[in-house]
């Protein structure tokens, strides 16, 4: 072979060979993906790429977004692969603050939220009674005197007496804890085994009503309710290790249930003690926890002393449970007249609400959250609360300036004074509120505030976010239901049962109730990097819903159902066909 033709030759095999080097560049192979989303309108919450086509999952994370194109690359032999029809798509929904156990719980007792009576109630104990051994008790929760169709004969301030329930349910105690949890009616029996009587006086932060001659009614206002459910607990101690063990996992198995076929897969729960958290690392740790679950650990000071090292987790058992933050209440709750105001109630002007913790020992929890490099997230709903949480908030953001946000929360801030509205934003303080608690409450909130107070200052989302301060979403749980869509259509309409909406000028748009129910909840939570958002990386917690949220109209919300929920890159519930 002549030297010419050996060199085209060795040219020709480099040009072959760089030829063949770049499709394989060109057409580099990805590795297959787990599971495959496709062909959806996928709400990514990422302001980079918002909508998006598909997504690619491998174990528990997101390995890719875009076109179906794009993802189609990463569907191999083994890949899962979900035809998504053009369904809106989106990141699980965080609920921003419940009580997880207290839910769970609450699925095993009377539900009395539908009762449109007092009448009712009495009538739910009655069949109860007649299948509950005689004295054990029966207990139930959901009812609010504002919400019924005619006030209870007799009644002291619109709440009733214990003459209908002392004669449906004589040998049974009986406690129905109030919609708010912060009041509840106990009947003669339950108040007899308290120990309550005419001359027990009202504890601090707390109110017994009484009838003209002093007697007790059986209803509890805030801190009173003690008087009774430390009754009730002592009898529940009785019971076997095993009884109450099981009466736990059972609901906290029916909490992950419910969470899941609403479309939740994180739930920020807001207060639970040191016992409780015990319970649920346990959960975690033999991989029985269903849900995500950002736990506030709700104890006493002393308690919380030098052991808060011991509590303290962040992403605990592959991300299924964190505890990194502190919860105190300082006040009640508007309807039972329990929110700590400025200036009395409208309709009841000899009240300005309860102080329920000393703001003192409230102060004393932000040291030790300070101390601990603990979260802090304090209940406070009327504008007096407001205040002197902000109060301390400030005093102790100065003394101990820090260069990384403490992300401090004020769980509700229903009620605000038009002055401290902007020291949300100025301060960083995350108002973590609940849209559905707006038109839920809405046919009582004028009553007790009067229209100046409640259009300057109730719920006030718009004038929050305008501040630049953070607003997250939640339903309360079991306080509302938990399911989420009711509380996005309530922050975008703000409509109450009539259709008309209360102060619209305070109505998030579609976009930001996506957020408040997303990523910021996950910024709330210091959480921003793992969920929240459908990016490459981050957990695999998807939904898909039967109606656009962004772009049906405002009635159709209310129809949309959960389809599916993926949880860690499964899928965990199905909609039922």
């Amino acid at each position: 072979m002549g030297k010419p033709m050996f060199r085209n030759i060795c040219v020709w095999l480099c040009c072959c060979f760089l030829f063949n080097g770049w499709v394989a560049i060109g057409t580099a192979q990805v590795p297959p993906a787990d599971l495959v989303l496709t062909g959806g309108k996928v709400v990514t919450m990422d302001q980079s790429q918002p909508i998006v086509e598909a997504i690619a999952i491998e174990r528990d994370r997101i390995i890719s977004v875009g076109s179906a194109a794009k993802i189609n690359k990463y569907i191999g032999p083994d890949t899962t692969v979900i035809p998504l029809n053009g369904k809106f798509t989106m990141p699980g929904f965080i609920e921003g603050h419940g009580h997880f156990v207290g839910m769970g719980q609450s699925m095993m007792m009377l539900n009395l939220m539908k009762a449109k009576n007092w009448d009712e109630i009495v009538s739910q104990v009655e069949e109860a009674a007649k299948t509950t051994p005689a004295g054990q008790w029966i207990v139930g929760r959901g009812w609010h005197q504002s919400k019924w169709d005619k006030p209870p004969s007799p009644n002291v301030e619109g709440y009733p007496t214990d003459a209908g329930i002392n004669k449906v349910a004589p040998n049974h105690p009986v406690l129905l804890t109030h919609a708010s949890g912060h009041m509840s009616f106990a009947n003669g029996y339950a108040m007899q085994l308290a120990g309550v009587d005419q001359d027990t006086a009202n504890p601090a932060g707390g109110e017994i009503l009484r009838d003209e001659s002093g007697k007790p009614i059986g209803v509890f206002r805030e801190t009173a309710q003690g008087l009774v459910s430390r009754a009730r607990a002592r009898d529940e101690s009785k019971k076997s290790l095993e009884e109450r063990a099981a009466f736990m996992s059972r609901a906290i198995e029916l909490a992950g249930e419910e969470c899941l076929s609403k479309g939740i897969t994180s739930f920020q729960d807001a207060g639970s003690n040191m016992r409780t958290v015990d319970v649920l690392r346990n959960f975690a740790r033999g991989g029985r926890l269903t849900v995500r679950l950002w736990v506030m650990i709700r104890d006493n000071n002393e308690s919380m002393n030098g052991r808060l090292a011991n509590y303290k987790m962040i992403g605990y058992a592959d991300n299924f449970l964190t505890c990194r933050s502190l919860k105190r209440s300082i006040d009640g709750a508007l309807g039972p007249h329990g929110a700590w105001l400025l200036a009395p109630y409208e309709d009841m002007p000899t009240s300005s609400g309860l102080n329920t913790a000393a703001v003192e020992s409230v102060r004393r929890t932000a040291e030790l959250a300070i101390e601990n490099d603990f979260q802090l997230c304090v209940h406070a709903i009327g504008d007096r609360a407001n205040r002197e949480v902000l109060n301390i908030y400030e005093e102790l953001f100065e003394q101990q300036p820090t260069a990384i946000s403490r992300r401090w929360r004020i769980e509700h801030a229903q009620h605000l004074h038009p002055d401290d509205i902007a020291r949300f934003g100025d301060l960083g303080v995350i108002a973590s509120m609940q849209g559905v608690h707006c038109t839920s409450d809405a046919i009582f909130v004028p009553k007790r505030l009067g229209m100046r107070r409640s259009k300057e200052g109730a719920y006030v989302w718009r004038s929050l976010m305008d501040s630049g301060a953070v607003v997250t979403n939640g339903t309360d749980a079991p306080v509302e239901d938990v399911d989420p869509i009711p509380s996005f259509y309530a922050s975008v309409t703000r409509k109450i049962a009539d259709n008309i909406s209360f102060f619209p000028e305070q109505c998030m748009t579609r976009e930001e109730a996506l957020r408040s129910y997303t990523i910021d909840c996950a910024y709330a939570a210091f959480e921003e990097n793992l969920k929240g958002s459908l990016i490459p990386g981050k957990l695999a917690d998807i939904i898909v819903l039967s109606n656009d949220l962004l772009d049906c109209a405002d009635d159709e919300i209310l129809e949309t159902k959960v389809e599916l929920t993926i949880l860690g890159g499964k899928v965990v519930y199905t909609l039922p066909k």
